[in-house]
Order: C-alpha cells, then structure tokens, then sequence
C-alpha cells in the first residue's frame, strides 16, 4: 500500500467527521468541506490503488 491510498483514507475519514460535524451544529460550510475532504480522499485512494497495480503491489505493499 503507497502513501496516497493512506492518505487518501485519512483525507476521508477526516471529511465524514466535518461533514457529520456540520451536520450536527447545522453549519453548511462545514458540510461543504466534509463533502470536498471526502471526494478528494476517494480519488487519492483510487489514484494509489491504480498506482499499486501499475507497480505489481498488493494491498501489503509486497
């Protein structure tokens, strides 16, 4: 696993917590930038999945 499958993970994970953040305190900004966080954390997970394969990794980094 390369580090933009990690960090994509994390970006996301960090977007549903502003964005269920935003959703409690009723602030849509917030939201917006949990919806953004959680859209640009799934392309860096998909851009380090289609690297990995292009290398021959596997999800251990092997």
């Amino acid at each position: 696993m390369n580090d933009d499958r990690t960090e994509g993970s994390m970006k996301k994970m960090q977007g549903e917590i502003k964005e269920g953040a935003g959703n409690l305190t009723g602030d849509s900004k917030l939201q917006s930038e949990g919806k953004a966080d959680k859209a640009e954390g799934k392309i860096r997970k998909a851009v380090g999945g289609i690297k990995d394969a292009v290398t021959g990794k596997d999800s251990a980094g092997r």
